[in-house]
């Protein structure tokens, strides 16, 4: 894999061709997701599991494994396969509600899961038959929680709620080595009191089942600083929870995890495109909704950009862009508005920083589009929510949304 300095250096300097590279790039930063990584381990007052779906890249799990991290959450069996793999003395735990038979045999027998959550009492019983009455297994029954703060809701496809969740939970109680029950409040969530509400309506299901619970898994949806979208620091997020949790009506020693994806990634990652063509104030990218901008197109992130111009040009003012993707598809559009010198042209080259979530990991091969090169960058993130390996959480540099080099 390449390994450049800078984003600037990758493009001015590829293959020693000033022309920048053909391909749109994923740049990797994985010392940025050790940084990530190494805060939660020491700040969060339980086990950190990382969310394997956000970046199953190797360098990225590396990387967080590196801090200390051994614990993750895997949805499927390829997951299951890249971890066990790389990190063979990790814990895994089978957080989708609803796997398929074959992959639940499969994860117990072949690789030892013994975490395995549900958020049916069908897909208790699934579980219980497919792992021939196992009297080990760790039980997480998924609860319906409000995602009403998050930038991306998460609260319609998954989770037990009212009369069924008390089932659940009882009927998880009667075989589980140990229960547990967990909750997404969603994706980019930008209210630290979102856990808390989630906690709490959590603990009148735990009351209404009088089940003990041994477990209690508060999720992801811990954020990143995007333009326009800057949360509370990450300190306030664990201090919620741990005054939620004290709260709790489980048992004493009851085990408090996480489930950090994109907190723990997306400052590792950034993307390089080439401008193709511009109409007014319309840009034509290499790269799009259907590729690592999905973000972008779909959810209606606006990322960090820089125009990315060797030293010594003249700066330009500064205009907002719509942004196009090379598919022929018209849904293929990031409407932003970005932010780019006003003389943004023909092949010149744009990086998104913040993409290391959900990148990579959602790009399509759509119309023949979603060919990349790779490459290790050893710079800073555009922005960061670490101060450091040492200091507390907090946003110490936000830059612009864009800068000209």
């Amino acid at each position: 894999m390449e390994r450049h300095t800078s984003a600037l250096a990758l493009v001015v300097g590829s293959n020693g061709s000033p022309s920048g590279p053909d391909l749109p790039v994923h740049c990797l930063r994985p010392h940025a997701a050790t940084i990530a990584a190494d805060w939660f381990v020491r700040h969060f007052p339980g086990d950190v599991l990382y969310a394997v779906k956000a970046n199953p890249h190797p360098a990225i799990i590396d990387a967080v494994y590196a801090a200390g991290v051994r614990w993750f959450d895997v949805a499927s069996v390829p997951e299951i396969e890249l971890v066990s793999a790389r990190c063979p003395d990790a814990t895994l735990a089978y957080m989708h509600p609803v796997k398929a038979r074959s992959a639940i045999r499969r994860a117990y027998f072949d690789f030892g899961v013994r975490i395995f959550a549900v958020d049916s009492s069908a897909e208790l019983q699934k579980l219980i038959a497919e792992t021939n009455g196992a009297n080990d297994l760790h039980i997480i029954v998924r609860l319906a929680v409000s995602s009403d703060y998050a930038q991306h809701k998460l609260s319609g496809k998954f989770g037990a709620a009212g009369p069924e969740a008390v089932m659940v939970l009882r009927e998880a109680r009667a075989v589980a080595e140990e229960l547990g029950v967990s909750f997404h409040v969603g994706s980019q969530c930008m209210r630290p009191e979102a856990w808390r509400v989630a906690m709490q309506s959590v603990s009148e299901i735990i009351r209404a089942a009088g089940v003990t619970v041994d477990i209690v898994d508060v999720g992801g949806g811990f954020p990143t600083a995007y333009p326009g979208l800057i949360p509370p620091p990450l300190i306030d997020y664990i201090e919620e929870i741990k005054a939620a949790f004290e709260e709790m009506p489980v048992l004493e020693n009851a085990d408090l995890w996480c489930e950090p994806g994109r907190a723990l990634c997306a400052e590792a990652g950034s993307h390089v495109v080439r401008v193709e063509l511009r109409k007014g104030d319309t840009l034509y990218l290499n790269d799009g909704a259907y590729g690592a901008l999905f973000d972008a197109a779909h959810d209606g992130l606006v990322f960090p950009v820089q125009l990315l111009r060797e030293k010594g040009r003249p700066r330009r003012p500064m205009k907002a862009f719509k942004l196009f993707g090379p598919t022929c598809d018209s849904i293929d559009v990031m409407e932003g508005p970005f932010f780019l010198p006003a003389d943004v042209s023909e092949g010149d080259y744009i990086e998104f920083g913040l993409t290391g979530a959900y990148g990579s990991a959602l790009a399509t091969k759509f119309n023949g589009f979603g060919e990349y090169i790779e490459a290790v960058i050893e710079d800073a993130p555009m922005s960061t929510m670490y101060g450091g390996v040492t200091q507390p959480a907090e946003i110490i540099a936000l830059k612009d949304a864009v800068i000209e080099l």
